[in-house]
């Protein structure tokens, strides 16, 4: 969308003094040319200078303008040039100050309004018609001039409370974006607390083994050593693959699920009414502890996304298929998940990309062209 054009503050001043420039050239040209009287020539430069600081102090500058008109009353019975400040002041007041000030400065107009017609027609018989029309043309060019101000403070006070409100979303949803990666790496930290333990108490409990088999057999001891070097290597991958992510003071000790708790997953989606098509490997593939809770993880999202997102009668399919040196993950659903309205957060899919990019894996997620939703993992394991 295409932004309106706005002065900047350096194009505002210059605006500002254009306009005294422009107000106050015929003033000091007609004195050598004797249209004004130098007095006069004075009188109208005071009531048109302070427009010049109209923006920073539009009240003092309102004070300024009215006291320089109430000094023409008894210098002059005729209406000056210096005059079409008036409105400009009473503008400057409802724009650039509180709208006490602007109506203060809307009643001195309208005083003036009245004592305006009855100076300059004094010297004449006019009747009360005559004085009327006068009265109200001025009045109309004040409230036109304080309408219009009033109306530019509270635009201005409306675009500046949206873009305050666009700027505190904004903060909120990077905080919130921040303390949920957060949250999802103190929470893998936590998950990945019993695959290393685990690790290296069979490294502990082997070495042990080992120490005390090496003086009567030494053929236990290789095979321990064997399976200590394999451990070790298998603890060392996860660790290198959580390094950076382990960053929280707590940590989890319930044991985790894997692989073989994806039939689990799937009696407790069809306990729970949903219409699942389930394929999984059998036997199960081998897969590291990590592997195994990051598929299930991967699953149990999906599923729950289903529930929340798809609707009645939505109708779901697992597929976990072994490609050999990766598992493959799909699940799919026939509902509305893809139009359904969403709670904000979107975190479920962050979790998942980063679960699986500690693998080196991938994720393609979105809505299915014939209607649902679709999420495909390719996890290598």
């Amino acid at each position: 969308m295409r932004q309106p054009w706005r002065l900047g503050e350096r194009g505002e001043r210059w605006l500002d003094r254009l306009l005294v420039g422009f107000l106050a050239f015929p003033v000091v040209a007609g004195v050598p040319l004797g249209g004004f009287e130098v007095e006069l020539a004075l009188l109208m430069l005071a009531q048109i200078l302070p427009l010049w600081w109209r923006r920073t102090h539009p009240v003092a500058v309102a004070v300024a303008v009215a006291l320089a008109h109430l000094a023409q009353l008894p210098l002059t019975d005729l209406p000056l040039w210096g005059q079409v400040a008036a409105p400009i002041a009473i503008y400057s007041t409802a724009r650039f100050s509180t709208a006490r000030w602007g109506i203060a400065a809307l009643a001195a107009g309208i005083v003036g309004a009245v004592l305006g017609p009855v100076d300059w027609l004094s010297p004449y018989s006019v009747s009360g018609s005559g004085m009327t029309s006068y009265f109200l043309t001025i009045a109309a060019i004040v409230c036109a001039s304080w309408a219009l101000g009033t109306m530019g403070r509270t635009r201005a006070a409306y675009v500046g409370s949206l873009i305050e409100r666009g700027e505190r979303l904004e903060r909120e949803a990077e905080q919130q974006a921040l303390l949920a990666a957060q949250d999802e790496r103190a929470r893998i930290a936590r998950e990945m607390h019993d695959v290393v333990a685990h690790g290296l108490s069979v490294i502990v409990v082997q070495a042990d083994g080992a120490r005390y088999a090496a003086a009567k057999d030494p053929a236990v001891a290789t095979d321990a050593l064997a399976t200590i070097a394999e451990t070790g290597r298998d603890a060392l991958t996860e660790m290198r693959r959580m390094l950076g992510l382990l960053r929280s003071e707590e940590s989890g000790t319930a044991p985790q699920p894997g692989l073989a708790d994806l039939a689990h997953l799937v009696a407790e989606a069809r306990a729970g009414a949903m219409e699942l098509d389930a394929e999984l490997p059998y036997p199960l593939p081998p897969a590291s502890d990590g592997v195994g809770l990051t598929a299930y993880r991967i699953v149990q999202e999906a599923l729950t996304n289903i529930r929340k997102h798809a609707g009645p009668g939505a109708r779901a399919t697992l597929r976990v298929v072994d490609e050999g040196t990766a598992l493959r993950i799909e699940v799919d659903d026939d509902g509305r998940g893809a139009a359904s309205t969403s709670d904000g957060n979107g975190l479920g899919l962050v979790g998942m990309r980063e679960r699986i990019a500690v693998h080196g894996g991938t994720l393609d997620a979105g809505p299915r062209p014939g209607g649902g939703f679709s999420v495909s993992a390719r996890l290598p394991r």
